[in-house]
């Protein structure tokens, strides 16, 4: 592996002393304090991870469709504690598109690799083509994401760079837009990673074995080409393996990961990565519906040339996924980090945990650290309106784990009728708890959409009178994702409004948590929330 500059080292050096004083989630934490680990190591919709090491350090990116800021950047030291330390972009291209929501367009499966000095991301959008992006510091500025090939649905690129100085690309295609799938090809790409050189060349046909194969990662060793591809689908499929000693192939087949009897559905699509110690170790998902696509860490070993990834108690090469095992080798141990999720809204930024469902204004909400909140303005409701799925201004976070509440302490000061602010469990289906304000009093409700993608209207509960400006806010997400909304004046003794709700995921993506504040009307001014915290407990 290649070693990083001083540069970058001393900035990574300062990250990780800032992660080690980061909170710990209370909701979910992989790290069993023992040496052990549980999967999944992220309990969060990151979903087609792809994750390398360099030097002493671990670097994941994973998909982020239509939310921006896009293109996350994880971090981690041993390969359990993680910590989100960057995305890549704040805004999506093309810029007028994605100022409406996408549902299931942007930024799908990356591939993050390190080569000459720099990180470099590949990422298709399906609907214009593949991208690259690259950095110096993978916690600093990256390049403007640059459209190397155009291509409707050409999907999920990964660069390989030879030891003779030619590079190639691998990349699969999405039959929605393609009007093909389940192939793989590969591309002369040139070295600086600007452009593709050819046509390609197609190195697997998945239709009489392994339909829907995607999400390929190219890799060199021991003088064997190995691109490691899911097959099957997200939610049943299976890890394959592919090795050949020419770039174009033949390639050999192999399945080196599957459910076997484990509870573990789908277990395919990551990255294979080794420690300083010589240990490998896969990083993949598991699709968990209204929870999204959960990042799991499963061991690896090389066996007669290929990986085996789990446990293989039949030692017929084909792992199944362990739930728990011993943490790498990595030397040293290190803090427990997890991704964020309460956020105290004190500071001049917001947490990188928050991601709107479309290019966001600046005007639709404002760090306020003199008062120690997040001042959010009502935004009017855009032509057509039917219900929260066509909103730009949803500020949403991943759902962190099964179980868990999150509780939010806000003030709500409206200034025109109609305006609406809420927390709310956002995806195909929605829910939430709102506070309207109706002939200059508020009101306090639950309001469901079913099949909200389809332009459903929502169905509201009895508004209840709320007297006070300042309300604590709360959903309880149970097991199988049941929710229950309730608020309090007090912080103390919550009453509950409307009825359980069961999530659903989103096109692509988990269902999510968060706020929205809408009206409408159109004025020269807009009522404001200010939202103290949000925490989340189990």
């Amino acid at each position: 592996m290649q070693t990083l500059s001083r540069s970058v080292l001393i900035s990574l050096v300062f990250l990780c002393a800032v992660a080690a004083n980061a909170q710990v989630s209370k909701v979910w934490v992989a790290d069993n304090g023992d040496d052990t680990y549980k999967n999944p190591i992220i309990n969060a919709d990151y979903s087609d991870p792809d994750a390398i090491r360099v030097g002493d350090d671990y670097y994941m990116t994973s998909s982020s469709f239509n939310s921006v800021p896009g293109l996350p950047i994880l971090h981690s030291k041993d390969l359990v504690n993680w910590s989100l330390i960057n995305h890549v972009f704040r805004e999506q291209e093309p810029k007028d598109i994605f100022k409406k929501p996408q549902h299931g367009g942007g930024v799908w499966a990356p591939a993050i690799r390190f080569h000459a000095g720099e990180f470099y991301i590949f990422f298709p959008d399906p609907d214009y083509g593949i991208y690259m992006t690259k950095a110096k510091d993978p916690a600093g500025e990256w390049s403007k994401p640059l459209l190397i090939a155009e291509g409707k649905g050409w999907i999920d690129p990964c660069p390989l760079w030879d030891d003779d100085g030619k590079a190639y690309l691998v990349h699969a295609f999405a039959g929605s837009r393609a009007g093909i799938k389940s192939l793989l090809v590969v591309k002369k790409m040139s070295s600086d990673g600007t452009k593709l050189l050819d046509d390609g060349v197609m190195v697997f046909d998945g239709h009489d074995t392994d339909p829907t194969v995607e999400g390929p990662k190219f890799m060199k060793r021991d003088g064997y080409y190995y691109i490691l591809a899911p097959a099957g689908g997200v939610a049943t499929g299976w890890q394959l393996v592919l090795r050949s000693k020419n770039v174009y192939g033949p390639y050999e087949r192999k399945v080196v990961l599957a459910q076997g009897r484990s509870t573990v559905n789908g277990p395919h699509q990551g990255a294979l990565v080794d420690t300083p110690s010589g240990e490998w170790w896969f990083l993949h998902f598991q699709d968990k519906g209204p929870y999204g696509r959960v990042v799991h860490l499963q061991p690896a070993v090389w066996k007669n040339g290929f990986p085996v990834i789990g446990s293989d108690p039949d030692g017929d090469g084909t792992g199944e996924p362990v739930l728990q095992y011993r943490k790498p080798n990595v030397g040293s141990s290190f803090p427990i980090q997890t991704p964020p999720d309460t956020d105290e809204f004190n500071g001049p930024t917001i947490g990188r945990q928050w991601q709107w469902h479309a290019n966001p204004e600046a005007r639709w909400a404002f760090p306020y650290p003199e008062k120690g909140v997040l001042r959010m303005y009502s935004v009017q409701q855009p032509d057509g309106y039917k219900n929260l799925w066509d909103l730009p201004n949803l500020l949403l976070q991943k759902t962190p784990a099964d179980e868990f509440a999150a509780t939010a302490k806000v003030s709500l000061t409206p200034r025109f009728e109609g305006e609406r602010f809420g927390l709310v469990v956002m995806g195909l289906d929605y829910s939430l708890i709102g506070i309207t304000n109706r002939g200059g009093k508020t009101y306090i409700s639950q309001s469901t959409s079913k099949y909200a993608d389809k332009g459903t209207l929502e169905t509201e509960s009895l508004p209840q009178p709320l007297l006070s400006k300042d309300v604590y806010i709360r959903v309880d997400v149970k097991a199988g994702a049941v929710c229950v909304f309730s608020y309090s004046i007090d912080g103390k003794a919550f009453a509950n409004v409307g009825e359980t709700f069961k999530a659903r995921e989103g096109r692509w993506i988990g269902a999510k948590v968060g706020f929205f504040f809408n009206r409408p009307g159109k004025f020269n001014d807009a009522g404001s929330a200010d939202i103290d915290w949000i925490r989340f407990e189990r």
